[in-house]
């Protein structure tokens, strides 16, 4: 009995300290990667009219980021395995920090969206980098909640980045340059210098970290071992017909399909009002920082009832309903939006 005390006072240590020391640093990281990838939105307020950039143009600059997010995930993906997910990271950070930086001297329709596609090549795969990462320090029974912990980075980007974004939007003439270029250049430099400190402040394995102690270090490995082990014996024991059958019950789920498309539907309108939510309170006339602050409110609420939904769903068990009732409110919500035109 005293053994199993010890042993989950070791592991809470552990969990606790791996939390304090490497979660906040990541959820910084993307923090600043949603930052950059949605704060051309704001940009867009002073920058179309300047270059000369359509609503059209605007939309199809925006696409091209995913598709080439899309492109370049999977070789993203391949050169991690061999570089190792903490140089990967780092890699992905500094280059769209420097295509951020780049966008700023944009002068026209094409060179916005050749921008826009070079931006989505170089973030394509941070997030699942940073999935792995995670995976080589927590167990797998905290990684749900480690990961929508991480997740609150998303809203909290459109929370602080939305005020910001117009601070720095109305710092125009700043070493003679627009104030949309001032924005785009402030918010893609942090990005660059976090990318060099990911070298520095994340750690390749627990066995040279100061900051655990031996009794720590010996339970992260084991535990660790174990669940590696326990993947590795469950592969080997499935033939090659085995893992066949089991790729094609994957692909026909209709439940993988169902909440594939449920994604999809969440994160396309996430993004929309990420990227069009601020010229469209703009064309009510606000002012960039009147903008900057309504545009605060969907998504502080987004950052606080994420974590809300989350720990009632684990209280209550009813993933279902828990899911079903944040995206009605979500739907009932943009319903409200065309009524006035009804």
């Amino acid at each position: 009995m005293k053994n199993d005390i010890s042993i989950s006072e070791v592991e809470k240590s552990t969990i606790r300290k791996l939390s304090f020391r490497i979660l906040p640093f990541l959820i910084l990281c993307y923090f600043i990667a949603y930052i950059d990838r949605v704060n051309i939105g704001f940009a867009a307020l002073t920058m179309n009219q300047e270059i000369g950039l359509t609503a059209t143009a605007f939309g199809f600059g925006a696409t091209l980021f995913f598709i080439a997010y899309v492109i370049f995930e999977i070789p993203s993906n391949m050169a991690m395995e061999k570089l190792g997910a903490r140089i990967w990271i780092a890699r992905i950070m500094i280059t769209w920090g420097i295509v951020g930086c780049c966008t700023a001297f944009i002068t026209g329709p094409i060179s916005y969206a050749i921008s826009r596609f070079l931006l989505g090549a170089a973030e394509a795969g941070f997030f699942p980098g940073v999935l792995l990462y995670l995976t080589l320090w927590f167990p797998k029974r905290y990684m749900a909640r480690i990961v929508a912990v991480f997740m609150v980075a998303i809203p909290l980007s459109n929370f602080i980045g939305s005020p910001l974004s117009a601070l720095l939007l109305g710092l125009h003439g700043l070493l003679g340059l627009s104030g949309w270029q001032v924005l785009l250049i402030l918010e893609a430099l942090p990005a660059i210098l976090l990318g060099l400190l990911c070298l520095v402040w994340l750690p390749n394995t627990a066995n040279n970290v100061k900051w655990l102690n031996q009794e720590e270090k010996e339970w992260l490995s084991s535990t660790l071992t174990f669940e590696k082990n326990q993947l590795l014996n469950s592969e080997k024991q499935d033939s090659a017909e085995q893992k066949k059958s089991k790729f094609k019950l994957l692909i026909t789920n209709k439940y993988l399909w169902f909440f594939a498309i449920i994604y999809a539907g969440s994160s396309a309108t996430s993004n929309i009002l990420s990227l069009w939510m601020p010229q469209i309170l703009k064309a009510f006339h606000l002012t960039a920082m009147q903008t900057g602050l309504l545009n605060m409110i969907p998504f502080g609420l987004a950052a606080a009832f994420m974590i809300v939904w989350g720990v009632h769903a684990d209280k209550s068990g009813n993933k279902s309903l828990n899911t079903a009732i944040p995206l009605f409110v979500t739907s009932f919500g943009l319903l409200l939006t065309i009524l006035p035109r009804l």
